[in-house]
């Protein structure tokens, strides 16, 4: 047994999500969406290289003091699985650590439309779940992909960094690749893909230039491409991807993405008021002639009428779904406004002592 095994189990015993360690500071965990100690004691350079070590391949171990980050993931157990991120930091060494259920939870379990489901149903294009860091993407994606391999006999391929969840194939064939270990980078592991007979393909992290290219050319040329982006609504999602090109191919990628893409789930987490706990809120765009049209034409503003107006259709508005979950009872009224697009819809429910975030200048994002 592992010396950090210890607080791996405290950390599943008490329910939390992540395990934080850094070097001069005590080791805390994060549960129900707060961070607090869980010991006295600050962990010194030698107890934490040590624990740090223990878990992780030699060569990875050695290339993390050299560079300063790593991605990998640690299973404990049959029912603990770790994804582990490894970085320097001002007092020296720093690692945080997310428990993977060994499970995988359906859309239905995940309390999510099941609008999202069906996006596997789809025979191919782009479908991108968005959001910041630690808001479930990758949970919601394991669902999805969990469909496809229950119900349709497709060949999926994931490119993930680190491998999160670990599917096993059932009515699909699954292949899954670790950048960088198993392929350089997600690039490299999309442009493979091509040439591996693939239905379906997942890249964990579409961050650069040459990764969203590929997503793209692959999704007109039939492959069902799902892909990640850090951004918080359907907009800024078109937005970031159109903007990542130089200008003179801004055109030619709307024309490229309005008959590719098929939708955007852009997901937030909210800290539960009702129990303990965090639930998800989904902004949800399903491609239409008129979404086509409106990115084509460089107007993504409109995008909030369409979505607004399209619910025959499963969209949902990022606002709306918060303001069913603050009416719901699920969240309160200071979460709600905190985590809103559009501020000014929730400024009126702040209770008194907390009106002086409704003066802060919370701006109507849809209106920019």
């Amino acid at each position: 047994m592992a010396v950090i095994d210890q607080y791996f189990q405290h950390l599943v015993e008490a329910g939390a999500s992540d395990l934080h360690l850094s070097e001069g500071q005590p080791p805390k965990i994060r549960a129900h969406g707060a961070v607090s100690p869980i010991a006295d004691g600050i962990l010194e350079h030698e107890t934490l290289k040590h624990m740090l070590s223990e878990i992780c391949e030699p060569n990875a171990f050695e290339l993390y003091l050299e560079r300063g980050d790593l991605d990998f993931a640690y299973e404990m157990d049959a029912d603990s699985r770790f994804r582990c991120n490894y970085f320097r930091q001002k007092n020296g060494l720093g690692a945080v650590f997310r428990l993977i259920p060994t499970k995988i939870a359906t859309i239905a379990d995940l309390g999510l439309s099941p609008v999202i489901e069906k996006f596997g149903d789809i025979r191919s294009g782009l479908v991108l779940v968005t959001g910041p860091t630690g808001s479930g993407k990758s949970t919601t994606l394991a669902a999805i992909i969990d469909y496809i391999n229950r119900t349709h006999a497709r060949h999926i391929i994931t490119v993930e960094e680190p491998i999160e969840f670990v599917h096993n194939s059932k009515v699909a064939t699954i292949t899954q690749r670790e950048v960088p270990i198993q392929t350089p980078t997600f690039a490299d592991g999309l442009r493979a893909s091509l040439r591996q007979d693939a239905d379906v393909v997942l890249v964990g992290e579409m961050r650069d230039l040459e990764t969203i290219s590929l997503a793209l050319t692959a999704a007109e040329t039939g492959l069902l491409v799902f892909g990640t982006l850090h951004t918080n609504n359907a907009r800024k999602t078109v937005d970031r991807l159109v903007d990542v090109f130089p200008s003179d191919q801004q055109s030619q990628v709307r024309t490229m993405l309005a008959g590719s893409l098929r939708g955007v789930v852009a997901q937030l987490l909210m800290r539960r008021s009702d129990r303990p706990g965090r639930v998800a809120v989904n902004e949800i765009l399903v491609s239409t002639p008129a979404v086509g049209a409106v990115i084509r034409e460089g107007a993504t503003q409109k995008l909030y009428d369409i979505i607004t107006g399209g619910k025959e259709h499963g969209m949902q508005f990022m606002d709306d779904a918060i303001w069913e979950k603050l009416v719901g009872g699920v969240c309160d009224p200071v979460e709600a406004y905190m985590k809103a697009i559009d501020k000014s819809r929730f400024k009126g429910v702040l209770p008194p002592e907390h009106k002086e975030l409704g003066n802060s200048g919370g701006g109507d994002e849809k209106k920019k």
